[in-house]
């Protein structure tokens, strides 16, 4: 009786390791091709949340499909894309920073070699009109060539990229599944990448929940919400909060990074230091601040607003009235104000793990 009992528990051991070895060889094969369909493909549901612009994103000409979409994620976290395999889309675009590069005032690309702007979140892309500092990209599809190609950012180029994913077995039959056969192009590279950010789409702060009635504000946020409506929401405006236009904000010009932004794509000086006021969604986890990563808190982005804003000849003129340059705010509207911005900061997409590498 004895022997049958310890051969029953050997038994349950073997059985159980054989459990966990062809459990871990499922998951390795899920992981391995991100759980897609290999023969067929199915439309991706985009979301649509109330309140948003139209849809600025081309799915006429790109699809966006399941098997598109993780062909994309796993491409946004490539090294391969790089000329030495180390720079993805992901290391400079963090998700748990809304897919900004944290800490850096700059981003910093292959070699440890400095950019020369901040880099700007990746949410709601699929609804802007443009994508850039200095409005130079306007094409998502086309978006991710500038990085590849940039010699401080990934430093390679799409032929170069195209080989590398070529040799690559697991590659060829994804981009199967996304296009209908093997063949790995620049152009689907781009798109497969543009449909995984066109998904990227944050609309779940509890500034939205307050919207639908689900929670309501703190008297703070609600102060804060009216300050900002009277002294912010002129440029920051609509569901995006940015009406994504150019404005010189009367920055001081850095001779660090030579940028003089929009002037750099129309070469009209009346664009001098013209920068694309940023959306706001996230803020709170979004800093360092402006263009060239200047400002590493809110408070020293809204004291610049009240106190440092310089007297450019093309400064906005939301900025210069009354004979006063800048945005009068007490040091109390300011914490008023930041309670607000708070409220944009969305915990479910800088968790979620449809967009984790």
């Amino acid at each position: 009786m004895t022997k049958i009992l310890a051969m029953s528990k050997r038994e349950r051991f073997c059985s159980l390791w054989i459990f966990i070895i062809l459990t871990s060889l499922l998951v390795s094969c899920s992981d391995e091709y991100e759980g897609i369909p290999i023969d067929k493909d199915e439309p991706y549901s985009l979301e649509y949340p109330s309140g948003f612009p139209k849809m600025t994103f081309d799915i006429t000409g790109n699809p966006v499909t399941v098997n598109g979409v993780a062909l994309g994620k796993k491409l946004f976290y490539e090294g391969k894309l790089s000329r030495n395999n180390t720079i993805s889309c992901g290391f400079c675009h963090i998700q748990e920073y809304a897919f900004t590069h944290h800490g850096h005032n700059v981003s910093h690309g292959i070699d440890d070699r400095l950019g020369i702007r901040n880099a700007p979140p990746i949410q709601n892309m699929a609804f802007l009109k443009n994508y850039t500092w200095d409005g130079v990209s306007h094409n998502l599809d086309e978006r991710s060539l500038v990085p590849i190609t940039t010699d401080f950012e990934m430093d390679s180029s799409l032929p170069e990229a195209v080989g590398k994913l070529n040799s690559d077995a697991n590659y060829k039959k994804m981009f199967k599944a996304a296009f209908g056969d093997e063949k790995i192009t620049g152009d689907r590279i781009l798109k497969a990448i543009s449909q995984f950010m066109a998904t990227m789409i944050s609309a779940d702060s509890k500034y939205d929940q307050m919207m639908k009635g689900k929670v309501s504000f703190t008297a703070e946020e609600t102060q804060g919400m009216s300050l900002f409506q009277n002294k912010c929401a002129s440029c920051h405006s609509g569901e995006l909060f940015t009406d994504e236009s150019y404005r010189n904000t009367g920055m001081y010009y850095n001779a660090q990074f030579d940028d003089r932004g929009r002037y750099r794509v129309t070469l009209d000086w009346n664009d001098n230091m013209k920068f694309r006021v940023p959306s706001l969604r996230n803020v709170e986890y979004t800093a360092p601040y402006m263009h060239d990563g200047r400002f590493y808190s809110l408070e020293a982005v809204l004291n610049f607003y009240s106190d440092n804003v310089e007297n450019h000849p093309n400064l906005d003129p939301l900025l210069k009235q009354n004979g006063h340059t800048g945005i009068p705010m007490t040091g109390q509207d300011k914490q008023y104000i930041i309670a607000f911005l708070k409220t944009l900061s969305d915990k479910s997409f800088i968790s979620n793990p449809k967009f984790a590498e």
